[in-house]
């Protein structure tokens, strides 16, 4: 059963080898895309897939060698070659199965990670600026890039909201469990009494749309352009460099001024509302799919809080999959490996059982 759909990947990873060299894929980029997309994927996974048909061929060729062979010395080295095989054939059993549940294509896409300041004041400004630099240098130990596309600040340079475009290899797939509700509880720069304060931001993880994935219709478009202007009203620009747009069928409204120029605001405010519609039509998929295509580990609900940080005891807990760990100090600074993992492998189990 595993081996047929081992067979199956490998024949399939031929078919889009020969689809990228066909004329009709190369003259596409949209199609080259997504096709090299699924084509790396499984190039990554062909070294396993392989050397586990292999150890069951070589299984297979002892285990006759001991039924029809006299020869002591063949069947001395059949019992070896069983001894180490199966072992490992079981070890490669396990690694198969996990490379085997179905991906979803998203995961390989670009990210789009939005954090906002929720409940508590400019404390939960002073934590949102905490995630966007823990995220910041997570992005840089994992070697992607990142643009900000949009960040507003407030008093004490606490973040009122910024999003940022990451690019890189599974970029969405591995920071999709960052979204829900992020709970902070210390004693605040702002506190002169010593009392341990409750606060709050939130974080959104998008798949970045493809330009060909949504199709945006002028028409459709009302854009406004104003002076944009800094914390306190400091760096006010003089210059109408600023953009607002608004996507009148659905209402959805993007600002962008964090950069000089017009055409620069305006192409970033165009990424991410393209990201939101996007985002909007996976919703209505997702809100077909049955509750036991879901688990406890990404739902959907950003509403939902899923972790909290205290900072007292250098705890940070995850509800999701009720793990604790006492390394808050160096979360925060970007090692987020364990806790990340962590998750991928309860999302991983979860999709395992489903696909058995």
């Amino acid at each position: 059963m595993i081996a047929e759909k081992v067979k199956n990947v490998l024949r399939r990873h031929n078919e889009l080898e020969q689809k990228m060299a066909s004329p009709e894929v190369t003259s596409d980029p949209s199609k080259m895309m997504i096709i090299g997309r699924e084509y790396n994927n499984l190039t990554r996974s062909l070294p396993t897939f392989k050397r586990y048909l292999q150890l069951i061929s070589d299984i297979a060729s002892a285990r006759q060698i001991l039924q029809n062979e006299s020869d002591e010395e063949m069947l001395e080295l059949a019992k070896e070659e069983l001894s180490s095989a199966e072992p490992e054939l079981e070890e490669y059993e396990e690694k198969v199965k996990m490379l085997l549940v179905p991906r979803d294509p998203k995961d390989m896409k670009n990210a789009i990670l939005e954090i906002r300041a929720g409940t508590g004041g400019t404390e939960a400004g002073i934590f949102a600026a905490d995630l966007y630099r823990m995220y910041m240098h997570y992005i840089e130990k994992k070697g992607w890039s990142v643009e900000v596309l949009s960040s507003s600040y407030g008093d004490l340079n606490a973040v009122k909201e910024i999003i940022l475009n990451i690019s890189g290899d599974n970029a969405y797939g591995v920071l999709k469990y960052e979204s829900g509700v992020h709970r902070v509880q210390r004693v605040p720069l702002t506190e002169t009494q010593g009392r341990v304060h409750t606060s709050a931001a939130s974080v959104a993880v998008f798949p970045e749309a493809d330009e060909f994935e949504v199709h945006i219709d002028p028409n459709d478009l009302r854009i406004d352009t104003f002076c944009s202007s800094g914390a306190g009203g400091q760096s006010v620009n003089t210059t109408y460099s600023a953009v607002r747009i608004m996507h009148v069928p659905t209402g959805l409204i993007v600002t962008c001024q964090d950069e000089r120029s017009q055409i620069k605001n305006k192409a970033k405010a165009m990424k991410v509302l393209q990201t939101r519609l996007y985002e909007v039509e996976l919703a209505k998929v997702e809100a077909q799919e049955s509750a036991s295509r879901k688990n406890m580990v990404s739902t959907g609900d950003r509403s939902a809080k899923i972790r909290t940080y205290n900072f007292p005891q250098n705890r940070v807990t995850d509800h999701r999959i009720n793990i604790t760990l006492y390394n808050l100090d160096k979360l925060i600074n970007g090692d987020m490996d364990e806790l990340i993992d962590a998750l991928s492998i309860a999302d991983l189990n979860e999709r395992i059982k489903n696909n058995e």
